[in-house]
């Protein structure tokens, strides 16, 4: 009973073998897979692979490296791809300022931009934030009245940030980087926030967790994060498994979902 809280199995790293990632997650324990979108088509394609299979489900948006393509024609099919029932989030969504593969005042425009429209459709928001912690966090809270609920992913901040965040409503989700030598701080966070506000992820195929470090990530590898997480806590991993699960059924409103 655990969830992958963020995946991508639409890019192509999985082309060659994406069922046999699938069924490896869910005969390792992996239960729920949520699959994002960076762009339209491949909020199409996560789509298509969420209606494919009982246990997973979508996410739409633009990723802030590809806020440079935004403009109302894929805005507006994108509002419409996000009514269908197997999407469950709008994402993945924010801001971008180690890579800066698009301006960042067009970040933030989008960024802002899709907040609204995930507000009017009555989706949670899946946060990606690198390296603009502050900007991120001013956008959100100015914003705050057309959010419904959210999860920053694959946290990269500190302690008191992420006690800032969940002040807000928001999730935090930690991803395999967690098992990594040099992630003090990332261990604080995982180890101190509420259960409550706790998901773990892959980012699948990226930051695959230790022992697989340099190899392809896949949604069954959120075990190895998982259970470092409930080291962390001194938690056992199935109780954690299950805590996790169940915020993110409640984030997600997947209970009763088909």
């Amino acid at each position: 009973m655990l969830t992958d809280s963020h995946a991508h199995l639409d890019m192509p790293e999985f082309d060659n073998d994406r069922e046999e990632v699938i069924r490896r997650a869910f005969d390792g324990g992996v239960t729920r897979i949520i699959t994002i979108g960076i762009d339209l088509p491949s909020s199409h394609k996560a789509l298509e692979i969420a209606k494919n299979h009982d246990f997973i489900y979508s996410a739409v948006g633009y990723h802030p490296h590809n806020a440079k393509l935004v403009d109302r024609e894929v805005l507006e099919p994108l509002y419409e791809l996000a009514k269908e029932p197997r999407v469950v989030a709008w994402g993945e969504i924010g801001l971008d300022f180690f890579r800066n593969h698009s301006p960042r005042e067009r970040q933030r425009a989008v960024f802002e931009e899709q907040i609204v429209l995930a507000g009017q459709a009555n989706l949670p928001v899946i946060i990606h934030d690198r390296d603009a912690h502050e900007e991120v966090y001013e956008i959100l809270k100015e914003t705050r009245n057309n959010l419904q609920r959210g999860v920053i992913h694959c946290y990269s901040g500190d302690y008191p940030l992420a006690m800032a965040f969940i002040e807000m409503g928001f999730y935090i989700s930690i991803p395999g980087t967690v098992t990594y030598k040099n992630a003090s701080t990332l261990r604080e966070v995982a180890a101190r926030i509420p259960i409550e506000s706790l998901l773990v992820e892959t980012d699948a195929p990226f930051l695959t967790p230790s022992p697989f470090r340099g190899k392809r990530n896949e949604p069954l590898f959120v075990t190895h994060t998982a259970r470092r997480v409930a080291d962390l806590r001194g938690m056992d991993f199935q109780d954690l498994a299950r805590r996790t699960t169940e915020n993110a059924n409640r984030l997600f409103g997947l209970d009763g979902r088909v």
